[in-house]
């Protein structure tokens, strides 16, 4: 049997098995992404965006909401405070700091529990097909048809008091449709190559055959699409911070340093410049790194 399966394998025209595919796929991404300056920087920002948001206290000298002294209110950078004050008086350097835990909680959170229900119903519905794909495809347009940002609204405001884990609890349930449907096409032009019909004939069971010859084949582009989905997450729960629907005070994020600094900004700048600046270069980091990603994974481009 093990003599039969290696000659059916080397045999068999088109894709090679899996497991080389995917040494070689990775191998060569990696090859071409550390001779790329925009990869090193993206990484080096989100490296120490995570590492801001795991260990805060490594960078702010007081915790959130902490030794606020309302006549320091508002005022500009100043007695060791490098980013000034907020309206409250606090710390706003610290504020910041602090900040960047729910932003990047969330928008990885969402991405990896999205990203499971993509891999789950996308390898689903596109192995089996017939009823199954029908419903899982008819349930993902329906989800689509939803607008991110106005369901979200709609959502959050239908139940107040909410926290950072309802958040992502309400984005997970709108922001898993695109890797679902781009996992589902994925598995539909893998499922009838020669070597998924070579494992299948060999005896392979539907788990096995889905998960060690379609899934590594068949994640590249949906994980690209999902390192994209970080940035996105992240700026769409500023924007509902911003709007006054996602977190509250006492929570600290960058959107909703935004919210309150926007009534002052002509007076006080500082207080919606320094957050903005965090934010944005974090969200253009995971956008710039899944660009990068896509092009090392395209053999077209090379």
């Amino acid at each position: 049997m093990v003599d039969l399966k290696a000659s059916v394998e080397a045999a068999a025209p088109g894709p090679k098995p899996a497991r080389n595919v995917r040494g070689s796929l990775w191998h060569d991404a990696w090859l071409e992404l550390r001779g790329r300056v925009i990869f090193w920087i993206s990484m080096a920002i989100l490296l120490v965006a995570c590492v801001m948001a795991a260990f805060p206290m490594l960078f702010a000298k007081l915790g959130p909401n902490e030794h606020c002294v309302l006549r320091m209110s508002k005022k500009g950078p100043a007695d060791g405070a490098i980013f000034g004050y907020d309206l409250q008086g606090c710390d706003y350097w610290s504020q910041i700091v602090h900040g960047t835990r729910a932003s990047v909680l969330i928008g990885v959170a969402v991405t990896v529990f999205a990203l499971l229900i993509a891999i789950v119903l996308g390898l689903l519905g596109g192995y089996y097909g017939g009823v199954l794909d029908a419903i899982i495809s008819r349930v993902t347009d329906v989800f689509f048809g939803i607008p991110f940002v106005l369901g979200a609204t709609v959502v959050l405001v239908a139940f107040p008091g909410h926290g950072i884990w309802a958040m992502t609890i309400v984005l997970v349930l709108l922001g898993w449709t695109t890797m679902t449907r781009l996992m589902r096409g994925q598995v539909i032009a893998i499922r009838d190559t020669d070597y998924v019909q070579a494992a299948r004939a060999l005896g392979a069971s539907d788990r096995r055959i889905m998960f060690k010859h379609i899934l590594p084949n068949a994640i590249a582009p949906v994980f690209v699409v999902a390192m994209l989905n970080v940035g996105n997450v992240i700026s769409g729960e500023a924007t509902l911070d911003y709007l006054g629907v996602g977190l509250q005070y006492p929570d600290v994020s960058w959107g909703l340093q935004l919210n309150v600094a926007q009534s002052f900004f002509a007076e006080y700048p500082h207080l919606l410049i320094f957050p903005a600046l965090f934010l944005t270069a974090t969200v253009l980091s995971f956008l710039m790194l899944g660009d990068v990603v896509r092009d090392a994974l395209d053999p077209k481009l090379h």
